[in-house]
């Protein structure tokens, strides 16, 4: 009896980041995470290109040791395309029944500010950077995640300063 396969071991092993902006749109923030035309193979030393504007804050993700990135992404416009490469993969959909069980595969999340998205991760004792949607009129989201930083509960930025630390 052999153990478990070397794919799937570095299936276990690959640490993800799982990114939501739930029932809603939130662009900006799918743009900003998935917004590169290149990523560094650092396993084979090239540059593979793909067809749109991919990885945007995943050089940052895959400099922390993140190899999967899996995006909910809603009813917005902005639609990257799915890809899988040696070192780094993208997942993309619009909804699921349920999200949980990608938020407890995920090593961290990275959320829209809603309440929902907000407390699923937090029963998972995920840690949880939330990003603030600044379009909005009344915003209750910035409210709400500064409020849960305070408690210590997770970080929250803006797209503009998420962008930034990826770049």
């Amino acid at each position: 009896m052999s153990g478990p396969s070397r794919a799937s071991r570095e299936a276990v092993a690959m640490k993800s980041v799982f990114v939501t902006v739930g029932t809603t749109s939130f662009d900006e923030l799918v743009a900003c995470v998935s917004s590169r035309a290149t990523l560094q193979n650092s396993e084979l030393g090239s540059t593979e290109m793909y067809s749109t504007s991919h990885m945007g804050s995943t050089a940052i993700l895959r400099r922390l040791g993140y190899r999967k990135l899996v995006l909910q992404i809603g009813k917005g416009r902005v639609v990257p395309d799915s890809f899988a490469s040696t070192t780094f993969s993208l997942i993309v959909y619009r909804y699921k029944n349920s999200l949980k069980e990608d938020i407890k595969r995920a090593d961290l999340i990275i959320s829209h500010a809603g309440a929902g998205s907000c407390l699923e991760a937090l029963e998972e004792g995920k840690p949880l950077v939330v990003v603030v949607n600044e379009k909005l009129m009344d915003n209750h989201q910035l409210e709400l995640a500064r409020q849960l930083h305070k408690e210590g509960y997770l970080f929250y930025c803006s797209c503009s300063l998420f962008y930034r630390c990826g770049n």
